[in-house]
């Protein structure tokens, strides 16, 4: 029977993933956990959760112990735009809340460990365009510092104790769900939101900025079908995945295709800079290859349809 723990459920992954693998494996199956009370009622009322503190291996224990926990989702994080702000407390939930889960994993026999890493791992050393999974990594933010030391903790456990981990390096998400949550491509979530309701957007990038995105029904897809990956095809424990590229202006001028008066201004703050050691794409060939990762959204099809579950969102 398969027992999973999801850390930072209340989060823009965790919060529409626990949901998804609650519907995979059974409501009872899949436990939430939380920081704090602001949870979703949705997933209070579905199915069995936790407040924890990450930073608090014994809250880690005892949720692993109650319910005999054998797979972990440990997305619980402080992001990056929201990281500048404190470089200590990220530092402390995103490397030390990481060697809890995976010392408590570690010592209750936990048989898989998924975790997140993202493209804030790279900086301007890194290749601009489809940037290799292996390469120069040399962030600018203490988030992607963290990201880059989680990345080699989870090798080190792996190749030290054998532990499962496997990491996907996301891109930009983009959910309809959840609201944005303190990381440096909020714009591209938050422009659906004025562009409906108030048909103006002040954008904290430029227009020509371009990165790597991901529509959040692939980015669980991705996590799931990672961690239901045979052993055998998993050569990697960290993944370069990707699903399209575009700028802020390009995004803007798809919007305007279904609200025509959209207007949007571009006003570059201190979130720029972030941005702009990322690269315009990377190359998950070996995701591709290895476990046969692929996208089923580009940038018009995520477009249409994050318009209409927004709009039925802010109706309600």
């Amino acid at each position: 029977m398969v027992k999973i723990l999801v850390t930072g459920a209340s989060g823009q992954i965790g919060s529409e993933l626990t949901l998804e693998l609650r519907k995979r494996y059974g409501n009872e199956n899949v436990i939430a956990a939380f920081h704090n009370k602001k949870a979703p009622e949705e997933l209070i009322v579905s199915g069995p959760y936790e407040y924890i503190d990450v930073t608090r291996k014994i809250d880690l224990e005892r949720v692993i112990k109650k319910y005999d926990i054998n797979v972990i989702y440990h997305l619980a994080a402080i992001l990056s735009a929201r990281g500048e702000n404190d470089p200590q407390l990220t530092w402390n939930v995103n490397v030390n809340g990481l060697i809890n889960v995976l010392e408590a994993a570690r010592e209750y026999d936990v048989n898989r460990v998924f975790w997140p890493s993202s493209i804030a791992v790279f900086g301007p050393e890194t290749p601009k365009y489809n940037a290799p999974q292996e390469t120069i990594m040399i962030p600018r933010t203490i988030y992607g510092i963290t990201k880059v030391t989680g990345e080699l903790l989870i090798n080190y456990y792996f190749n030290r104790y054998g532990l499962d981990v496997r990491c996907l390096r996301y891109p930009g998400i983009i959910s309809s769900m959840t609201p944005p949550g303190g990381g440096s491509t909020d714009y591209a979530v938050e422009m659906f939101y004025f562009a409906i309701t108030k048909k103006h957007y002040v954008c904290f990038v430029k227009e020509d900025t371009t990165l790597p995105m991901m529509y959040m029904p692939d980015c669980i897809k991705a996590a799931i079908m990672l961690m239901e990956a045979d052993p055998i095809k998993i050569k990697h424990r960290v993944y370069n995945v990707s699903a399209m590229s575009f700028s802020a202006g390009q995004l803007a001028a798809e919007i305007r295709k279904y609200i025509p008066d959209f207007k949007c201004e571009f006003k570059p703050d201190f979130r720029q800079e972030i941005v702009s050691t990322w690269p315009i794409s990377v190359d998950d060939s070996i995701a591709r290859q290895e476990w046969g990762w692929k996208p089923d959204y580009d940038l018009p099809t995520m477009v249409k349809d994050m318009i209409e579950k927004v709009g039925r969102k802010i109706q309600r």
